[in-house]
């Protein structure tokens, strides 16, 4: 799993933000911090609070100077559709690919429901160089992340600079 202080794996996916374009992480670390929040999948009740979450603190974030960035293995189309669906107004990442769960490792099943390889609930603060300040990853889907922990590690990466 990605740890702090790992770099962050490059990748390059569609991001949902208005309309559909390509995001590659390299390309947009003048915007770090970087928060990147996996979740299993759009239109699920905890994900949708999650989100929300991030949408109704974004503010604050961004005070920061920090982008937050929504990651699932959804297609970039219904990532479309949920942001416009809950008012979300950050971009989101589409895995339908899977290679950032994989990279980042934080792929799980649901194999109850019969799914394979989703985003575990995960949140990583990325700095300007590609670095990993912050990790966090959830073994239970339903637990939402420590959103202050979160806050104060973006707070603390800008003060370093």
């Amino acid at each position: 799993m990605v740890s702090v202080g790992d770099t962050a794996p490059e990748f390059t996916a569609p991001l949902a933000h208005g309309g559909i374009v390509e995001f590659t992480l390299s390309e947009e670390l003048d915007d770090a911090p970087l928060v990147l929040a996996f979740f299993p999948g759009a239109f699920t009740s905890t994900c949708t609070t999650e989100m929300e979450t991030f949408e109704d603190r974004l503010g604050e974030f961004e005070a920061l100077g920090a982008t937050v960035y929504g990651i699932s293995v959804d297609t970039p189309f219904a990532l479309q559709e949920f942001r416009e669906d809950i008012g979300l107004s950050f971009g989101m990442i589409s895995d339908t690919n899977r290679r950032l769960v994989e990279a980042f490792d934080v792929a799980m099943d649901f194999r109850s429901m019969g799914v394979e390889d989703v985003a575990k609930r995960a949140v990583f603060v990325v700095d300007s160089d590609g670095d990993v300040h912050y990790a966090w990853v959830a073994d239970d889907p339903g637990i939402e992340p420590d959103y202050d922990e979160i806050y104060d590690a973006v707070a603390g990466l800008t003060a370093e600079n």
